[in-house]
């Protein structure tokens, strides 16, 4: 394996998980937000009411975009996988 193709292989993979992990940080994100907005104009200061929200927050874009994710990962792995004797030889 030359250096280019582990470095290609490694950027492609990081690319994959930033694909991947973006969905699922950005709805954890954006009820934090939310529920930061509502904790500031109610001052209610429980650290924990945070928590629930965020969870089912990530747990419905993981029942939308699961399937994607999953064809994604499997996709990748699958080219990584027709790709080693490329990387070998």
């Amino acid at each position: 394996m030359t250096p280019d193709s582990v470095m290609s292989v490694g950027r492609h993979g990081l690319e994959v998980m930033l694909l991947l992990a973006m969905p699922l940080l950005l709805a954890a994100l954006v009820v934090g937000l939310i529920v930061g907005i509502f904790q500031a104009a109610t001052q209610i200061n429980e650290s924990t009411l945070s928590f629930i929200p965020k969870l089912i927050g990530v747990a419905v874009v993981l029942m939308i975009g699961g399937s994607w994710m999953l064809q994604t990962l499997v996709t990748y792995t699958r080219e990584l996988f027709m790709s080693i004797p490329r990387l070998m030889g």
